[in-house]
């Protein structure tokens, strides 16, 4: 593969998890997934600090989407209005040739105690951007960080009825039939 072709960030992306997929994270350096991209290890470090970014380059993206859709929600939405908003913008940032790599991501990070752990913090950390964004909104923070958390859940439900192979679903119609759900759910608390 020529060094000057287009999509730096993806080949790498794909070279990555097949190298992961072939000798183990533990056993890739970033020297392999730049080689096996056609790139050098420079522009490895260009596009990513560290090989477990590779992994997760796209969450201060969702991040952003998230804090954006939650603080341009109508002014008379409720907490969970907002928060479906966020919802709606990181769903709608997914696009179809995402979803041939993405089950082969979760398995990479299923198999890694180090990589379970950051998509946890990940996760976590979408849900507080929701929760505060919520709170600049007026919201109380109990109530923000609920409706984030709710979110956050509906979005990675989504994400996961997204990748499984039988799906035809769009990711934005995934995340709002999941949060309906659990909106259900959490009135049958009540």
């Amino acid at each position: 593969m020529a060094r000057w072709e287009p999509d730096a960030r993806g080949r790498l992306l794909r070279a990555a998890l097949d190298l992961f997929a072939e000798q183990g994270y533990e056993r890739t350096t970033t020297a392999q997934i730049a080689s096996r991209a056609g790139l050098t290890k420079t522009t490895f470090f260009r596009h990513f600090p560290d090989k477990r970014e590779v992994l997760f380059y796209g969450q201060p993206m969702l991040m952003e989407l998230a804090t954006n859709g939650v603080r341009d929600a109508p002014a008379d939405a409720t907490p969970l209005d907002a928060a479906a908003a966020g919802v709606d913008a990181m769903a709608s940032a997914h696009v179809e040739g995402q979803r041939e790599y993405a089950p082969q991501l979760g398995a990479v990070v299923a198999a890694n105690d180090e990589l379970r752990e950051r998509a946890a913090f990940k996760r976590a950390s979408i849900a507080g951007a929701m929760a505060d964004a919520l709170v600049v909104r007026g919201v109380d923070e109990r109530v923000a960080a609920l409706a984030a958390e709710l979110g956050a859940r509906a979005y990675y439900t989504a994400f996961d009825r997204w990748i499984a192979p039988a799906n035809t679903e769009p990711m934005p119609d995934l995340a709002r039939t999941a949060l309906t759900e659990l909106r259900a759910a959490a009135a049958a608390l009540a």
